[in-house]
């Protein structure tokens, strides 16, 4: 099921940039499942098909073929009205920014493989190809230093983005075995704001 669903959104989700392309698409897959073997009273199928279609109408990148796309996808694998808007609300519950609870298992698995590719290395890289898309830059002292007394910045340089979402992921995911993924990635994310600082010679107040 996931290869024909690979192969089918391969070319949808290409287009997006760097950090929410399929092979994104194809981490949360492999998480998610990682995340399943724990909990194999989860609806796997319902789980698969929430991931690949989690970030089809992300209003990121929406392009009009969105709804085209879903309709593909639910009609290729006989997927019930009934079933489609259960994955539907899984997909409603992913985002971060959204900040919806998981009212089910599937969502709960789902919403944090999703968050688990935010951290660690992976979710650093993905955090400066997007700031590289949209032509953010780097770092900006003052932003972190108002995100930090708790004010809200617009468009911020890819550093504010860790203290606005990525530091924050851990303590908001659902599921022990995802808490067990993410306490090495989040580790990691705090040794490179640590050298990051060190070698640009800054380090915002933390207080």
């Amino acid at each position: 099921m996931w290869n024909k669903l690979e192969e089918m959104l391969h070319t949808y989700y290409n287009s997006f940039d760097a950090s929410h392309d399929m092979a994104h698409v194809r981490r949360v897959y492999h998480t998610a499942m990682e995340i399943y073997r724990a909990y194999p009273e989860a609806d796997q199928k319902r789980i698969i098909l929430a991931v690949a279609l989690h970030d089809v109408e992300d209003k990121k990148y929406t392009n009009g073929q969105s709804t085209q796309v879903m309709e593909l996808v639910f009609n290729e694998f006989h997927v019930s009205t009934k079933e489609q808007k259960v994955i539907r609300e899984i997909i409603d519950q992913v985002s971060f920014s959204g900040g919806k609870e998981a009212t089910s298992l599937e969502a709960r698995i789902v919403q944090d493989a999703d968050r688990l590719d935010a951290l660690g290395a992976i979710g650093i890289a993905r955090t400066f190809a997007y700031g590289g898309a949209k032509g953010r830059s780097l770092y900006n002292h003052e932003e972190v230093e108002a995100v930090l007394r708790g004010e809200g910045v617009a468009n911020g340089a890819s550093v504010t983005h860790f203290y606005e979402k990525l530091l924050h992921v851990k303590e908001r995911l659902n599921t022990d075995e995802a808490r067990k993924i993410a306490n090495e990635r989040h580790l990691f994310m705090e040794q490179f704001l640590h050298q990051f600082y060190k070698e640009i010679g800054d380090q915002p107040c933390h207080n």
